[in-house]
C-alpha cells in the first residue's frame, strides 16, 4: 500500500501534558480519509506534526515518504488549512493570490483565478470583510492551487453555517476529483465525514482505535441484541466494542470478521455514527492502557 502520511510511535509534549503519545498509523494515498475523535484527543496536533509546523518528542513521522517540511521542494508537495482558515485580513483576495504565487514554484495561477471567479469573490476586497464561508474557500484556493499532491485539512469547515459547509464540501470534492490529490480531513461532524471520506482513522486518547475502509469497517460492525449473556460466553472471534444489558437482554455492537450466523441474536447494520461514537466513548484509561502514567492534554 502506497501512504501519504507514516507514523510510529509518534509524540508531542507541552510541558508536562502529552497531547500525542505513541500514536501509530499508515494514511493511504489516493484516498480522502477522515480523521475523528473527542476534543483533545489530538487530531490538530498531529496535523501540525504533519504539516511540518511541530517537532515530534518521540517517534517519527514521514509525509511522502520524507521528513515533513524537510525542503522546500517536499513544502511545496503538500498543503495545509488549519481550522480557523487563517487568511490576511488587511490584504485583498488579489494579494493573497499574488503572495501565493510568490511563494509557491508549482502555482497554477489559472486555476486561482477561474476558482475565485467562480466563487463570486471581489479581486479588491479585503479578506477582513469576507463571510466566514468565503474566507474558507479563499485559504482553501491558495492550499489547492499550488497543485499539492496531498491536502491536510484541520476542520475546515466548523465554523460554517450548512449551506457554506456543503459548498466548501462541494468544492473539495471537485478539487478532488479534477487534481486527483489525497486529503486528510479532520471533522468532529460525522455527517461531512460519510459524506466525502472513504478511508477512516478514529483517534481517542491519542491512540488510532480504529483505521481502515468506511465501507469495510461498516461491514464488520454489528449491532447485535438477545438474551443477556457475558463475555466468556461470545465467540472468541467477536471484538465487543460497547455493550448493555437490561433485564434478561443484551445489546451488543461487535467486529467480526465474518457473518453471525447464531439464530439467537437479532443483528442490524450499524451507522457510522454509531461506530464512531462507540470507539470515542470507550474509557480514556483503556484505551491507553498500555501507557500507564501518560498524562493526555485535554
Amino acid at each position: 500500500m502506497t501512504t501519504v502520511i507514516e507514523a510510529s510511535g509518534l509524540g508531542k509534549r507541552y510541558g508536562r501534558r502529552w497531547a500525542l503519545a505513541d500514536c501509530t498509523l499508515a494514511v493511504p494515498a489516493g484516498r480522502v480519509t477522515g480523521l475523528v475523535g473527542p476534543n483533545g484527543a489530538g487530531k490538530t496536533t498531529l496535523l501540525q506534526l504533519a504539516a511540518g509546523l511541530l517537532e515530534p518528542d518521540s517517534g517519527s513521522i514521514s509525509v511522502l515518504g520524507e521528513r515533513p517540511a524537510g525542503t522546500p521542494e517536499q513544502l511545496g508537495r503538500f498543503g495545509f488549512l488549519a481550522q480557523d482558515a487563517p487568511v490576511y485580513a488587511g490584504l485583498s483576495v488579489a494579494g493573497h493570490l499574488r503572495m501565493g504565487a510568490w511563494l509557491n514554484q508549482g502555482w497554477d495561477t489559472e486555476f486561482a483565478k477561474r476558482r475565485i471567479s467562480d466563487l463570486g469573490l471581489n479581486l479588491r476586497q479585503r479578506a477582513g470583510s469576507l463571510s466566514g464561508g468565503q474566507r474558507a474557500q479563499l485559504a482553501l484556493t491558495l492550499a489547492v492551487a499550488k497543485r499539492p499532491e496531498l491536502l491536510l485539512l484541520d476542520e475546515p469547515v466548523a465554523s460554517l453555517d450548512p449551506l457554506a459547509r456543503r459548498e466548501f464540501l462541494r468544492d473539495l470534492m471537485e478539487t478532488v476529483a479534477e487534481q486527483q490529490v489525497s486529503v486528510v480531513l479532520s471533522s468532529h461532524l460525522i455527517a461531512d465525514i460519510e459524506r466525502v471520506c472513504d478511508y477512516l482513522v478514529v483517534l481517542t486518547a491519542s491512540r488510532v482505535r480504529l483505521a481502515g475502509e468506511t465501507e469495510e469497517l461498516l461491514a464488520t460492525h454489528h449491532r447485535l441484541s438477545g438474551p443477556r449473556c457475558d463475555h466468556c460466553t461470545l465467540p472468541v472471534s467477536w471484538d465487543v466494542i460497547e455493550e448493555s444489558h437490561a433485564g434478561k437482554q443484551s445489546t451488543l455492537l461487535v467486529r467480526t470478521s465474518g457473518p453471525v450466523l447464531d439464530p439467537a441474536w437479532t443483528v442490524r447494520p450499524v451507522s457510522l455514527e454509531d461506530m464512531v461514537l462507540a470507539y470515542m466513548s470507550q474509557p480514556g484509561d483503556a484505551a491507553r492502557a498500555d501507557r500507564p502514567g501518560l498524562e493526555i492534554a485535554s
